[in-house]
């Protein structure tokens, strides 16, 4: 308090004292203890009112510790259960909590995770999925700044996110007590099964299968994959206490359309503690991709052997030769190549108008260049009758679909007339042309799409000199095909919009996050955030159905469909305003990552204590842990001294209590008839 204010104070002392002794002393015949007692409640209510105006800040000083955080995290998963440790880890968790040592020097935070991270105290063991990584993220945001130790009680078998070891702050400890039966078991694992999730009808596919063993004796053992009671491919593999690893690459036949269920699993004589981990299964969606190609000219040209020969590579496609005035041959075709267009193909442009197949047009020097323009806008086309060689310069920046540089460069010439190609709306160019290294600027292959019809355009014939030269380079006509392939694929996919459009996954594996997207748009094919989508889903074997609604995020609504048992299951997506719907299925695979360990992770909890200064304990070791914990003396308490200044104006009890002395005074007058 200021000297300033210490004077006003006494000021408002000596003036609530005269303005008490003028009203009640000052020519007073009476000085009666009534009169006292009134002059008392008047000097007092008078000083208040001034002390209010003078509204001094009292300051009050007090002592405040501040204890180092203990982070106390119990991993919640199901492994924990599964290694029979859910008991022990409570009894662990509890042991910490209550030692009153630990209480005296540290704030305890206690901590579960699996998939998740949150503050709890009582653990279930039920969690699906382990992911010490979130443990890291959490605890570096909650305790920012702060230097605390971290004690985990875990088996240290992580099944998503992020490698933990090195996710912890270094400067803080971490202190890993390790749970589950550190006891080498025999056991054999399918430890990963890398498989593509699409695979075309009649092709074979590939299968990369990661197997593990432990153990201290040699051992054989049988890996199968099987389809239903057929066995589609089976491997010997060996194990010794020096090769515990073996990776197999399998090729499976797709000779069935659709979702197709396979089950892997590795057997010996042994007995296993855990056979679940020998088990894996996985699924393949087999596309049949089959497709009529239908070349149209009214010439003969080595081009079309080497365009025919090129498509059919691919097994799932069938070419056609068709000439110009035979239109009843194109109507099992998906895709119409037309080689030289001229005239006599007035009747194949009429009749695609209205089928609306997607064209691949190659020019040459019989083309009828006025009739093309006719046909079509995507390009303009002003030639002369003079010939032209065209070298190719290949686009780096093209994006329509993903293609490599073979050499486009080195290739030899395209024979084209001269001329000048100009582009017309959305044309992505592949290929433009030079002629003798003199860069045109136009377009040698090029791709356009107008209204979800698309268009390919090679302007120059002779490219079976470039299947040629690809062998020659490459020893083989693979590249070329290849990529002949892809242009005959972009042609074939339909890109026609549609006003609800679902994704999803044709099968997911038990324990995964179970997510359908969806995005509804109005006629005019933009995204309707007004819409109104839900979910029915049915379980095929017991029909039993749950419904949900979609929820609506920055450009798509998502419903999480989590819960779901293993088994197979349809779906109907549908928008309520409109009615559209969508309906498609989905399996869910048993697989249980969790149940896949046999013991806890030793190695790795041990990297992360010395990635940290910290060390790992076992379950017998926990008075170990709080001796540690208690001797570090890195972690002491803060003792602070808190300062608090608060202005008189804020006490509320000081305006009640000038009321009450105002009040009592005139109710005294009142009563003694002073008034």
């Amino acid at each position: 308090m200021t000297t300033n204010t210490i004077l006003l104070l006494l000021l408002s002392l000596v003036i609530a004292g005269g303005l008490s002794y003028f009203q009640y002393f000052f020519k007073a015949k009476n000085k009666s203890n009534l009169i006292w007692f009134l002059a008392f409640l008047r000097f007092l209510a008078i000083f208040g009112l001034l002390v209010l105006l003078i509204n001094p800040i009292i300051s009050k000083s007090s002592l405040e510790i501040t204890k180092t955080p203990l982070a106390i995290a119990v991993d919640n998963s199901s492994s924990i259960a599964v290694l029979k440790s859910d008991t022990k880890a409570v009894e662990l968790y509890q042991k910490l909590i209550s030692n009153p040592a630990l209480k005296e020097k540290f704030e305890i935070q206690s901590y579960q995770f699996d998939a998740d991270f949150k503050t709890s105290d009582k653990f279930d063991f039920k969690g699906k999925q382990t992911n010490l990584d979130e443990v890291a993220k959490n605890l570096k945001s909650i305790n920012k700044n702060l230097t605390f130790p971290t004690v985990i009680i875990t088996d240290g078998n992580q099944t998503t996110g992020n490698d933990y070891v090195y996710r912890f702050d270094p400067v803080n400890k971490v202190y890993p007590l390790v749970v589950g039966d550190t006891t080498t078991f025999l056991d054999l694992k399918i430890n990963q099964l890398n498989v593509n999730k699409y695979a075309f009808h009649k092709n074979k596919f590939p299968v990369e299968v990661f197997l593990q063993y432990a153990g201290d004796k040699p051992i054989t053992a049988d890996f199968t994959i099987s389809q239903g009671n057929s066995v589609v491919a089976k491997e010997k593999v060996s194990f010794s206490p020096s090769k515990k690893t073996a990776t197999l690459n399998l090729l499976l036949p797709a000779d069935k359309v659709g979702l197709q269920i396979f089950k892997a699993s590795i057997t010996s004589g042994a007995k296993e503690k855990n056979s679940y981990n020998n088990i894996k299964n996985f699924a393949v969606e087999i596309i049949d991709q089959k497709s009529t190609i239908a070349i149209v000219s009214s010439i003969n040209h080595p081009d079309i052997a080497a365009l025919k020969r090129a498509i059919e590579v691919n097994a799932q496609r069938k070419v056609i030769l068709v000439k110009p005035n035979d239109i009843s041959q194109l109507q099992e075709a998906s895709v119409l190549v037309l080689y030289q267009p001229n005239t006599a193909f007035k009747s194949i442009f009429e009749n695609n108008k209205a089928a609306g197949r997607n064209t691949f047009i190659i020019t040459g020097n019989s083309t009828d260049f006025n009739f093309l323009n006719q046909q079509q806008s995507n390009l303009n086309f002003k030639m002369s009758g003079q010939v032209e060689d065209y070298l190719s310069e290949f686009q780096s920046q093209f994006n329509l679909f993903a293609i490599d540089n073979i050499g486009f460069e080195n290739f030899p010439p395209l024979q084209n007339l001269f001329g000048t190609i100009t582009a017309n709306g959305n044309v992505s160019v592949l290929l433009s042309s030079k002629i003798r290294n003199v860069s045109t600027n136009a377009p040698l292959l090029a791709f356009a799409e107008n209204q979800g019809k698309r268009t390919a355009f090679l302007l120059g014939e002779n490219s079976w000199k470039w299947r040629l030269q690809s062998h020659i380079d490459n020893q083989s006509f693979e590249k070329y095909d290849v990529f002949i392939d892809k242009i005959i694929q972009f042609l074939s996919t339909s890109a026609s919009k549609k006003s609800l459009v679902v994704t999803h996954e044709s099968f997911y594996n038990s324990g995964e996050e179970i997510v359908i997207n969806a995005q509804y748009f109005n006629k005019n094919y933009e995204f309707d955030e007004k819409a109104r989508l839900t979910i029915t889903v049915t379980n095929v074997e017991t029909k039993q159905a749950k419904n949900y609604d979609l929820l609506k995020g920055n450009n798509s609504f998502s419903v999480n469909l989590e819960g779901l048992t293993a088994g197979k299951y349809n779906f109907t997506v549908k928008e309520l305003n409109s009615n559209t719907s969508y309906s498609s299925h989905f399996e869910i695979l048993d697989f249980d990552i969790e149940k896949q360990f046999v013991n806890p992770d030793v190695l790795k909890l041990k990297q992360l204590a010395l990635q940290t200064n910290g060390k790992a304990f076992f379950e017998n070791q926990a008075d170990d842990l709080i001796n540690t914990l208690l001797e570090n003396k890195e972690y002491k308490s803060i003792e602070k001294n808190v300062a608090t200044k608060t202005p008189i104006i804020d006490w509320v009890w000081l305006l009640i209590l000038i009321a009450v002395l105002l009040t009592t005074e005139w109710f005294v007058r009142k009563y003694n008839g002073l008034l």
